[in-house]
């Protein structure tokens, strides 16, 4: 499991640095440039979300193998990362047709939106750190334990819907994260490791809310000096 989820994580990395020599990513309006995006999205939800949905698989892996449902482990312990992703992919789908709709009028550049929007964007995903809403789903996504038990469904089907479910917590939690790559760059490699670390840091270190929060500081600071110069 370890193994194909760090196979699955640097895949995805490798491709979005190929993927950064060519720009811009979005031309004519088509199904092929849409296509295009989705797939630089879900890279970027694979290479980001990864490490921190890693512990949840391996929970989940766990309980499966010794909950003898009598359903086959393997397809069993893949059906919840499946529900996981399948609700990233919806997300990928909305931000790749926004990204289209940014360029079609203009207010996309070298992926990344104009100025006074990016700081904008950078801002917003700064205040979303200290929202209900990020606080409720960030408080989900550090105890997998207490959500399996309380909401333990056998069987794959059982697993997929599960996994639906932590998706849309963790969608909750960092939607407007990832979406600070239009103020920063799409294809900003280091603003995605960056990124990632924060992200992993919320859901495991001690003290992980004040580091997402600081964090936050951070981009509404900088999405601040970004309207005014």
């Amino acid at each position: 499991m370890y193994a194909s989820a760090l196979v699955a994580c640097t895949a995805a990395w490798l491709w979005l640095a190929g993927e950064s020599a060519a720009t811009p990513h979005v031309h004519a309006p088509d199904w092929r440039s849409y296509a295009s995006a989705v797939a630089m999205w879900q890279a970027m939800v694979v290479a980001m979300m990864t490490p921190t949905v890693l512990p949840w698989v391996s929970t989940f892996a766990r309980l499966t193998a010794r909950s003898g449902d009598g359903e086959p482990t393997t397809l069993a312990a893949a059906a919840f990362p499946a529900g996981y992703f399948t609700i990233w992919l919806a997300y990928s789908a909305a931000a790749a047709a926004g990204q289209m709709a940014l360029h079609q009028l203009g207010l996309l550049a070298d992926d990344r939106v104009l100025t006074p929007l990016a700081g904008v964007v950078l801002i917003l995903a700064g205040v979303s750190q200290f929202l209900p809403l990020k606080r409720a789903c960030l408080a989900h996504c550090r105890n997998p334990l207490t959500y399996f038990l309380a909401r333990w469904r056998n069987g794959p089907i059982g697993g997929f819907r599960l996994g639906v479910t932590h998706g849309a917590y963790c969608l909750g939690c960092c939607w407007l994260v990832m979406l600070s790559g239009l103020g920063v760059g799409l294809m900003n490699l280091a603003w995605m490791a960056a990124l990632t670390v924060v992200l992993c840091l919320e859901q495991a270190a001690p003290g992980g809310e004040r580091i997402g929060q600081v964090a936050g500081i951070a981009m509404a600071a900088w999405g601040v000096a970004l309207i005014l110069t």
